[in-house]
């Protein structure tokens, strides 16, 4: 791990360069970019970059990688760098590329902390970036290699097979490869990327969770239109919503993704609110496969029923399993049997050795989280997927 020269230096120093890090990360992506257009046109997310998401994740998880390092030395921090990578792989991100960013990366450090950066510091610092890179390739790698292909090969052409609309803003996608081949294989949870030609020529990527459980004949993805609320719209759900039916073709990636289940008989939790319940989807549709016998619990939170996506199967799939119950909370027209307001574990039974895996915004997986452990539920127990720039935000 980090050497004991550099880890004296980069405690000295990561107070001065956390406050710079905004700055430092927001020249880095001017540099990149000049240097590489292709990279905003055909792999960066131009709306998270428009609202300067992207560059507040850089450097979250630059500053929380090299916080690790300095409070824990022997150790790495493998739940960030892993969910990194499975969407590294999912974009088809190479070894390569790397080298690309470490040299704008550290320009721009040069250039914000001006005389700071001594040869000392530099060398402290760029040890701590090829600590994660070379991490972060080294996952990717063995991720391309578990799917037998090249790495960075991770496109196929897909027909949309249907389409269903489930709500005002949310859609399904019904797809197989359009080789006619097998689709590939994937856990429970997974989700892959989906890249779209715009109309300006840019092949933007976003990631949709697959809403089929891995034994089904179809895949399926349900893609929510996004609103910009004061940013930009969606680009990517607003042009499959408008533009993709029936017959059309998508470029997919192969399944990547770290939220699955894992296969235990403990009792089970599943809590999403509103687009994240399409992982909890493909988990129950497993579960009830498979003959799941131990106790799950069904939670879901929303706007109100009729914003809830595939609320009719999320509730059904639940009511397939031998010991099972669902209870979903809405802000707006809640049911008699539906909890109002936002979800609250107040009133759920949680049995000891549950296991939690949660889908959400991120103030819903915190609160979420913060009930569980009050529960008693360990830490170690729950299990949660972060969609976005703030990968590095849930890591703890």
């Amino acid at each position: 791990m980090l050497s004991e020269k550099s880890t004296a230096t980069v405690r000295a120093t990561l107070p001065a360069v956390g406050a710079a890090i905004g700055d430092i990360t927001e020249l880095f992506y001017t540099k990149l970019f000049a240097a590489h257009p292709e990279l905003l046109r055909d792999l960066f997310n131009r709306g998270n970059q428009a609202a300067g998401l992207q560059k507040q994740a850089l450097a979250g998880s630059i500053a929380a990688f090299a916080t690790h390092l300095v409070a824990h030395p022997g150790q790495r921090p493998d739940v960030m760098l892993n969910r990194i990578a499975h969407k590294h792989a999912s974009l088809g991100v190479t070894r390569e590329q790397y080298p690309v960013v470490h040299e704008h990366l550290f320009a721009a450090i040069a250039e914000v902390l001006g005389d700071a950066v001594t040869p000392e510091v530099a060398a402290a610092w760029d040890e701590v970036y090829w600590l994660m890179a070379n991490a972060l390739a080294t996952i990717e790698e063995r991720l391309y290699a578990a799917r037998q292909v090249a790495a960075g090969d991770v496109w196929r052409e897909w027909t949309v097979t249907g389409r269903t609309e489930e709500t005002a803003d949310c859609a399904t996608f019904r797809i197989a490869p359009a080789d006619g081949a097998p689709a590939p294989a994937h856990l429970p949870g997974q989700y892959v990327s989906v890249q779209v030609e715009l109309p300006d020529g840019a092949r933007q990527i976003r990631q949709y969770s697959l809403s089929r459980a891995p034994g089904c004949p179809t895949r399926a993805i349900t893609v929510k239109r996004v609103h910009g609320q004061g940013g930009p719209d969606g680009e990517v759900s607003h042009h499959l919503h408008a533009r993709v039916h029936a017959g059309d073709t998508l470029r997919v990636s192969a399944p990547y993704g770290d939220l699955v289940l894992r296969d235990s008989a403990a009792p089970l939790l599943l809590a999403s609110a509103g687009i994240g319940c399409t992982p909890m989807l493909s988990i129950l549709e497993h579960l009830a496969g498979t003959g799941h016998a131990a106790p799950v619990t069904v939670l879901h939170a929303d706007r109100s029923p009729a914003d809830h996506p595939l609320r009719d199967d999320h509730r059904a799939l639940t009511h397939k399993l031998a010991d099972s119950s669902a209870r979903f909370w809405y802000e707006e027209s809640a049911g008699p049997d539906d909890g109002e307001g936002r979800l609250d574990l107040a009133g759920v039974p949680v049995a000891a050795g549950t296991l939690a895996y949660l889908c959400g915004p991120l103030p819903f997986m915190r609160s979420v989280r913060e009930q569980l452990l009050a529960k008693g539920v360990e830490a170690a127990d729950i299990h949660y997927e972060v969609f976005g720039p703030d990968l590095w935000l849930a890591s703890a």
